[in-house]
């Protein structure tokens, strides 16, 4: 496949083979820097990804080869500036990016997206010019590969209930505690990790492997994201230097502004993990004769294929007017949420609903389908649970908080 750059994504010249399914005529909404990162990282997925993804995931095995090459292809923190190691783009092309990385697996996307949004963002927006300048050009490039640490044993929904803490040193602080249900901790070069401090503060470090005391166990037995490696981090008495803790931000903020950009990508994300259930969908129902005719011409199955198109059209819609609100700076968290929660669960009910079109067929891994839809579950949950992000858009609303 050659290659070549054009604004810091790599451009294949190989023709698009996936059907667009652009049923209002999105692409002209966009610009062409969108339309070039976009199908970039289609081709990319079809030829380095399609081809072994439905192996991994049925040996939950992760394809850490893929690391690398995130970085070349510019998939980690499109909108993080060029000279810190980003692609320089807006967030419209982050989202993208992250549509056509899903199309191909959500575990591909989760490990892109937690080094961009979760590793690199919190850097480049709370982090030291010398930290900005030690760790981002190489987690960029994928020479480095980072972790976020919040979710804890006991604290999922509640990131304040947080019990990791750190106690001041002199010149380190003594990091304790344990993190769970991280993507990337097992093979991770360093971590962000947030942690209160004596004052009950929360604070972010920067934690390297090697540090005595830092350990990253593997979780087994997951049948969802069986692509991604996911593990915990714990904490005994970690020296970490305070010249890792990251200056500007005190409190759950930080973390949580992470998220915020994280749920984004999710957003466009599980539209991508949606169009390729509706496309495999769409296929076989033109392929499939029963009763003399192609299942597609009976009305069930249209009906079935027409509310999946119109759900990833509205879906579109959502995503593209909430990046040109990020974009301008006037993006709410809640209106992040509203995104994330709605194509989340339309594209877990498009790939059930494909999977029936496909019959028995549908949970082999001949097709997507059914991956697509165990993976789902777990994006249904993580960055924020279905029924969180509906709380959320209630407290929006009423302004009556359900947390307290």
């Amino acid at each position: 496949m050659a290659i070549g750059t054009e604004n810091g994504i790599k451009k294949s010249v190989k023709t698009d083979l996936y059907q667009h399914h652009d049923y209002y005529g999105i692409d002209e909404l966009l610009d062409q820097d969108h339309i070039l990162a976009r199908d970039a990282i289609r081709d990319w997925v079809k030829e380095e990804v399609s081809p072994i993804i439905e192996h991994h995931a049925n040996a939950a095995t992760c394809p850490e080869h893929l690391f690398k090459q995130l970085g070349e292809i510019g998939a980690y923190g499109p909108s993080i500036p060029a000279e810190y190691g980003g692609g320089g783009m807006d967030d419209i092309a982050y989202g993208v990016i992250m549509q056509e990385l899903e199309r191909g697996d959500s575990g591909i996307r989760s490990m892109a997206s937690v080094q961009g949004s979760l590793v690199m963002y919190p850097i480049y927006r709370f982090g030291s010019e010398e930290q900005k300048r030690k760790y981002l050009p190489k987690l960029g490039s994928g020479e480095m590969i980072g972790c976020f640490g919040l979710t804890e044993p006991d604290h999922g929904s509640n990131p304040g209930g947080m019990v990791t803490n750190v106690v001041d040193d002199g010149d380190s602080y003594i990091l304790n505690g344990a993190k769970m249900w991280i993507t990337n901790s097992p093979v991770a070069d360093m971590a962000v990790v947030w942690a209160k401090n004596e004052e009950g503060k929360v604070i972010g470090l920067i934690v390297e492997k090697g540090m005595k005391g830092f350990s990253a166990p593997e979780i087994h037995g997951k049948w969802s994201l069986r692509a991604s490696i996911t593990g915990e981090l714990v904490f005994e008495d970690v020296r970490v230097p305070k010249a890792n803790v990251l200056p500007n931000v005190v409190g759950l903020k930080g973390p949580l502004s992470c998220l915020t950009k994280a749920r984004y990508g999710i957003a466009w994300g599980a539209l991508g993990a949606g169009l390729d259930c509706y496309d495999a969908a769409l296929r076989y129902s033109k392929e499939r004769i029963q009763f003399g005719k192609p299942i597609g011409q009976f009305q069930l199955t249209q009906k079935k294929l027409a509310e999946m198109i119109t759900e990833i059209t509205k879906g579109q819609l959502l995503v593209w007017r909430l990046g040109k609100l990020m974009n301008a700076g006037k993006a709410t968290p809640g209106q992040v949420s509203m995104a994330k929660r709605n194509n989340v669960k339309i594209a877990l009910d498009i790939a059930r609903e494909a999977r029936q079109i496909h019959g028995g067929m549908g949970i082999t891994n001949e097709y997507s389908c059914m991956r697509h839809m165990m993976n789902l579950e777990t994006v249904l949950t993580y960055e924020g649970t279905h029924d969180i992000h509906l709380l959320i858009t209630g407290y929006d609303v009423t302004g009556l908080n359900a947390f307290s």
